[in-house]
């Protein structure tokens, strides 16, 4: 059994993980309601940098549910760098 602060941190980059998917979600339903409506939306490379930052959140997720110890530690650990690099260039600059 893992120690309290692996089990919280793979918690805590769950819940990130999970809000990276429903960024995602949010940002191409945006994308799809601008086109639609002949307004400005986001572009192509936010889409495609939320879209693989979605896919590279979860399968670190699951490989850090997955696995015990400082191995899930590390995983956790590239969830919440992925998560940050995303709102760092997409969101934040």
């Amino acid at each position: 059994m893992d120690s309290w602060t692996v089990r919280a941190l793979r918690g805590l980059s769950g819940i990130a993980a999970g809000g990276v998917v429903a960024a995602t979600i949010a940002v191409v339903v945006v994308a799809y309601l601008a086109a639609s409506r002949d307004f400005p939306g986001p572009g192509t490379d936010t889409i495609t940098a939320h879209v693989v930052s979605s896919i590279v959140a979860v399968g670190l997720q699951i490989a850090a549910d997955r696995l015990r110890g400082g191995a899930s530690m590390l995983a956790s650990m590239a969830v919440l760098v992925a998560t940050t690099l995303l709102l760092w260039t997409q969101w934040w600059s």
